[in-house]
């Protein structure tokens, strides 16, 4: 593992994080569009991993390698399913919650990342 794969696993989750974040604001807005008549499915985001059938979120591939995007555990957005019950805004607020936090964490360890390249880039200069 090099000081830039670092990098590329923070930028990964900020990714994946932000994904939940807009799957959240589209089921925050059908569950206000929703009546009991109309009742609007809240979708859960799917993600695989370098094979579409398996929904891992961060698992490595069996073989260790690279998944097709070059994030070493190959997490990439799959879609959306519907799950069996229907979008409510409460819920939808606390899952945005926690993928801000968990934005903001990933956010943090890039920034660490980025800070050791630096010093790795300082040392090699003298």
């Amino acid at each position: 593992m090099s000081e830039l794969d670092i990098l590329s696993i923070a930028a990964g989750g900020m990714d994946v994080q932000r994904t939940l974040l807009d799957v959240a604001a589209r089921n925050v807005a059908a569950a206000q569009a929703s009546t009991p008549e109309h009742p609007y499915p809240r979708l859960v985001a799917r993600f695989a991993s370098a094979d579409p059938a398996d929904a891992f979120l961060g698992v490595p591939d069996g073989d260790g390698e690279n998944g097709e995007n070059g994030d070493p555990f190959g997490a990439r957005f799959a879609g959306t399913v519907r799950s069996g019950e229907t979008a409510d805004a409460l819920t939808e607020m606390i899952a945005a919650l926690d993928a801000q936090r968990a934005f903001e964490a990933n956010a943090s360890v890039f920034d660490a990342g980025k800070k050791l390249a630096e010093r790795t880039l300082d040392v090699g200069r003298l």
